[in-house]
């Protein structure tokens, strides 16, 4: 039982060194950000992952103890990455593109990055509570 669990751990350590090794190496070679961008959130988060998880159950099968921490780090990199490279594609496209360049989306609306710069968009500001009356100290 304890040769088939060091296995797999091994396994899980050697593929998650792969898939580090593999972003890595695309975000250094890979020629503009938007390429670029795709190697650290994909690779990375599986070489991070493989590792958490292979702590986890080494914990878990040698120890006996039942590590949520990694379980935790795990979750949280797997929900923060992919949302961190759509605000940084977004950001791109924006400063560095022209709506006519890009694509066309397959819908009737445009890609939400860009206004329509015919209409002025102004902020709304909305209240769930009155405000309290103003003390002496506000003035």
């Amino acid at each position: 039982m304890e040769l088939i669990a060091e296995t797999i751990i091994s396994l899980l350590l050697v593929a998650a060194g792969v898939f580090g090794l593999v972003g890595s190496f695309g975000l250094l070679k890979l020629p503009d950000t938007m390429t670029r961008l795709h190697a650290p959130t994909k690779a990375t988060s599986l070489g991070v992952g493989g590792v958490l998880i292979a702590s986890m159950l080494y914990f878990w099968i040698f120890q006996g103890k039942l590590s949520w921490h990694e379980l935790l780090i795990t979750m949280f990199l797997f929900l923060t990455a992919p949302i961190t490279a759509n605000l940084i594609a977004k950001a791109h496209m924006h400063r560095y593109s022209k709506q006519i360049k890009l694509p066309d989306t397959g819908t009737d609306s445009g890609w939400a990055t860009f206004e329509d710069e015919t209409t002025e968009v102004h902020p709304v500001m909305t209240r769930t509570r009155a405000a309290p009356a103003p003390t002496k100290a506000d003035h």
